[in-house]
């Protein structure tokens, strides 16, 4: 009797924008991270890594058998081919796993560095036949325009047997197709398409001058979001998403938070293994929506997955409706090693059992105040202003950062 083989898990795939965050990824369960450099990627606004960074990057997500794809997908202009090449190289020497590119001038160069590339969500690729051709090209792995819905995408990979297929299922999604936008360069001269969009669909709009005959699907612009969807959330259904063989779930965050990254991989990690062992579950959905609902959202949407979005689908505020806050309290003044105790200089008063980040360049856990001492000398509260020694169960260092977590 043949024994039935297990079927393969799809890869977690996740955004960071920073090496904590990619320690947070790491810990929380990510089997990729993706990341940019400053310059080529479509989050150049945010926080980056130099090409000095590649390389110990690259090392640490390798040392904990994590892979790690560079994004270089914004449009490319001929005077910046070279600078682009140079990243590629510093890429190949630094062993990168892939490349997401957009820009067919990039995929030469990749390919002619012999990276792996991966297609861009940018260039749209809606249909097999597209799918088909790229893998000529060179392609090993096409993210899908986000405007497809779940029944497109399986036809899809169905179609397209060899061709990985990758697409997104929970984070910040763009009114524009497949996030081309040019409001942020028409408005502020700062193109969406070269990573530096300052988001004005994120803003209200507001009606000046007489009001017109409003029909009934019309918009009435009372300072409305009328271009800001709210964020993408797949976790109720991932077990159809998986069911339709897609081989890399990503989550988007470049430009979040090292926390944000930690709670969102740590969920879908969670999902995604409870579908292969079968316990997917309404109590764990319930579960993890109040995690992902405890960090940054602009409230939820299932995105084009099931049908078109409409304007129950647009956010109802500017910023963040998450329902858990961080307060910087301090900062690490010294570590000690041997006792594994962090000398902390307080700007906010805490008490016993609150719950800490740690957060640095290259520090990122989580814990609750086990014990704190003053002269050695143990304390249930300390009030802002003091040092104070806190036991810590990982490494900190000087400088890193330390916050509070309220609900």
């Amino acid at each position: 009797m043949k024994t039935r083989l297990k079927e393969k898990k799809p890869e977690l795939l996740v955004g960071a924008g920073n090496f904590a965050s990619a320690i947070a990824a790491v810990k929380n369960g990510a089997d990729a991270v993706y990341f940019g450099i400053k310059g080529f990627n479509m989050r150049d606004l945010g926080t980056n890594f130099n090409t000095k960074d590649v390389k110990k990057l690259m090392a640490f997500l390798h040392k904990n058998k994590v892979k790690g794809y560079l994004a270089l997908n914004t449009i490319v202009f001929d005077k910046e081919l070279k600078k682009a090449e140079s990243i590629l190289k510093k890429a190949k020497q630094s062993k990168v796993d892939a490349v997401i590119l957009s820009d067919l001038g990039v995929l030469s160069l990749a390919k002619k560095h012999g990276l792996i590339p991966f297609l861009s969500t940018q260039a749209s690729a809606a249909n097999s036949v597209a799918v088909a051709e790229y893998k000529k090209m060179g392609i090993k792995r096409i993210i899908l325009a986000r405007e497809l819905n779940l029944k497109q995408i399986a036809e899809i990979k169905k179609a397209t047997k060899g061709s990985q297929i990758e697409c997104f299922v929970h984070g910040a999604m763009c009114i524009s197709v497949s996030g081309r936008c040019f409001l942020s360069h028409e408005v502020f001269g700062t193109s969406a398409n070269r990573g530096k969009c300052l988001q004005p669909c994120r803003r209200a709009f507001f009606l000046d001058g007489v009001s017109p005959n409003y029909k009934e699907k019309d918009v009435l612009l009372q300072g409305n979001l009328i271009l800001s969807p709210k964020d993408l959330k797949t976790i109720e259904f991932l077990d159809k998403i998986i069911a339709a063989k897609i081989d890399s779930l990503k989550i988007e965050g470049r430009n979040k938070p090292a926390h944000y990254v930690a709670v969102v991989t740590k969920c879908y990690r969670e999902a995604i293994d409870s579908i292969a062992d079968k316990t997917f579950s309404k109590t764990k959905i319930v579960s993890w929506n109040k995690q992902l609902e405890s960090v940054f959202n602009r409230g939820f949407s299932k995105g084009f997955f099931f049908s078109k979005p409409s304007a129950r689908d647009l956010a109802t505020k500017q910023g963040s409706r998450q329902t858990q806050k961080r307060k910087q309290i301090g900062i690490v003044t010294n570590f000690y090693a041997k006792a594994m105790v962090a000398e902390v200089k307080l700007i906010e008063s805490i008490s016993k059992n609150d719950k800490l980040l740690f957060q640095g360049k290259n520090t990122f856990f989580e814990q609750p105040v086990f014990s704190m001492q003053i002269n050695h000398k143990n304390v249930e509260k300390v009030s802002k202003g003091r040092f104070v020694g806190i036991k810590v169960s990982e490494r900190v260092r000087k400088n890193d950062r330390i916050f509070l977590l309220k609900e």
